[in-house]
């Protein structure tokens, strides 16, 4: 034991002071995250533009004239800018065609007294070529009255079939087009298991990186064989197996912080809140030990530290891309199965457990996905052939 801390001290020390190590290991995610979350934010960023309504309706229409009323309220509403104008149908189309109205509304002849006979009725709507989500909300005001007129006719008209009284009919009609569902709605969080964009993003960053930060400790141990500093080590009097350990403490020390600075940096950032400190301590260390458990195997079939890196960064991408460290990956059936075994996935399912208020107690099952990645890699690595650092 003894043996195995002095290696382990004297290679951290060493890797500490190794500048690429903490440049990888930290600034480069740090500064991807950055990029991202400057790409993120301003595709968040949507501007509500003025627009201008040409509404072509029959001057002697009440209800042609409510509808215009309401589209006049949104003017101020919710940082809308909308300018209606009264003119002719021809007018209406110019206005759309040449720009200067972003959507013309064409009200027919005999509107209201169709509307309220219940009889379908078409209120056509031009829309401009350059025309926004602006427009978007103002359409939906349009149809959200047209169907409440609708409502409101279907109601007088059933009511009256039903044998209503005629002083009774407003009143019902008014419970039918203003009283709301049936039913309320409350604001609620997010289910378990579900991070948003850029919580996800951070997460799936830091397990990414997690798995090239732990591949420092195979490249240094091929390195050492290279350089002959590894046939020194082995010939003293020194066990194998600590060699390797004490390699994989150090990529297990490195990781599990880089790991942790990553998620506290990130998630400020981008406004992120994992939830519990020592839940996320427990996936970050789970994580880790699932990611140094690879080292076991590449230090095993690797030859050179040119191989090394090259199968760690095959593996680090193969998992981090299946886990979802870019973007969300959904699969159905065998497939869904096998890349829910992924380290990476089960960090992000962790952590979004954790964020959505669970526990240490709730975090069994991404826990125990990890712990067995590590049984399996460690299996793995005493059935296959040594022929890497210590062949």
């Amino acid at each position: 034991m003894r043996q195995l801390l002095v290696l382990t001290g004297s290679d951290l020390l060493q890797r500490l002071r190794d500048k690429s190590v903490l440049i990888f290991a930290l600034v480069v995610p740090m500064a991807l995250m950055s990029v991202f979350n400057l790409v993120f934010s301003q595709a968040d960023d949507i501007e509500i533009k003025p627009l201008t309504v040409a509404v072509s309706a029959p001057a002697d229409d009440d209800l042609a004239a409510v509808l215009t009323d309401v589209l006049r309220s949104l003017d101020g509403a919710d940082e809308l800018d909308v300018t209606v104008e009264e003119v002719d149908e021809a007018a209406g189309r110019r206005q759309v065609e040449d720009g200067d109205a972003a959507v013309a509304l064409l009200v027919p002849d005999g509107f209201g007294p169709a509307a309220r006979a219940g009889e379908p009725v078409t209120v056509e709507a031009v829309r401009g070529d350059e025309a926004g989500l602006e427009a978007d909300i103002v359409l939906s005001v349009v149809d959200g009255f047209l169907k409440q007129v609708a409502a409101g006719a279907v109601t007088a008209r059933a009511g009256l079939a039903e044998g209503v009284a005629m002083t009774d009919v407003p009143a019902l009609v008014e419970q039918a087009t203003t009283g709301g569902p049936a039913y309320d709605l409350v604001r609620g969080e997010a289910s378990d298991e579900q991070l948003d964009a850029g919580a996800a993003l951070v997460a799936g960053q830091a397990g990414l990186f997690l798995l090239f930060t732990v591949g420092f400790g195979v490249t240094g141990l091929l390195v050492d064989r290279e350089s002959g500093t590894l046939a020194r080590l082995r010939s003293m009097p020194i066990p194998g197996w600590v060699i390797v350990a004490s390699k994989a403490l150090v990529s297990f020390v490195l990781g599990t912080v880089a790991t942790a600075i990553l998620l506290g940096l990130g998630g400020y950032l981008f406004d992120a809140d994992f939830g519990s400190v020592p839940a996320v301590a427990l996936l970050v260390l789970c994580a880790t030990a699932a990611g140094t458990s690879v080292m076991f195997l590449i230090v095993r079939v690797a030859r050179t530290s040119e191989q090394a890196g090259i199968a760690t960064s095959i593996v680090a991408l193969v998992l981090g891309i299946g886990g979802g460290a870019f973007f969300p990956v959904s699969a159905t059936g065998s497939l869904s199965r096998v890349l829910d075994l992924n380290p990476v996935a089960a960090l992000l399912r962790g952590l979004g457990t954790t964020s959505g208020g669970g526990g240490l107690g709730d975090i069994g099952v991404p826990v125990a996905i990890m712990l067995g990645f590590v049984a399996v890699m460690l299996v793995v690595s005493r059935l296959v052939p040594d022929r890497g650092a210590l062949s």
